[in-house]
């Protein structure tokens, strides 16, 4: 099989997407002041990380090819993560972009999971790791309100 299958393609979406979130997080955790808030972001890359390894191994058990990068989307997402930092509350600056991508992550797991037309087998790696995706998309979004009520 090539690596463009349905249930390669589904699953290398989620890989890039993921991946995004594990890069951005790991940048992120650098640029922080907050201790705090800088191992959160080192623990949610490694969550990210997982899911990437978890997927990779699903789409080369299918005889297919992983994604081995993340998306344009991601890239430029980050730049604007870090433009707005520099302009104002560094902190608030990353939590608010890296919610905004646990929201574009979770998306794309309930897309491939909803949509009728995912194979049966990228429909249920899926849904293996939406569990944790929906977890950091929480704590991110509570973060995210916390920060947003103490300022």
């Amino acid at each position: 099989m090539n690596r463009n299958t349905p249930i390669q393609h589904s699953l290398n979406d989620l890989i890039e997407i993921a991946r995004d979130g594990s890069d951005f997080y790991t940048e992120a955790a650098s640029k922080v002041e907050n201790p705090s808030l800088s191992n959160l972001f080192t623990q949610m890359a490694g969550h990210k990380r997982e899911i990437v390894a978890g997927l990779t191994a699903d789409v080369a058990a299918t005889g297919g090819e992983p994604a081995d990068s993340g998306t344009m989307a991601g890239s430029m997402r980050k730049g604007y993560a870090n433009l707005r930092a520099a302009l104002g509350n560094k902190d608030y600056a990353y939590v608010a972009e890296l919610e905004a991508l646990e929201d574009r992550l979770m998306e794309a797991f309930e897309e491939t999971i909803n949509d009728p037309d995912t194979p049966p087998v990228a429909r249920a790696a899926a849904q293996k790791y939406m569990p944790r995706v929906v977890e950091c998309h929480d704590i991110m979004r509570n973060r995210k309100l916390a920060l947003k009520e103490a300022s």
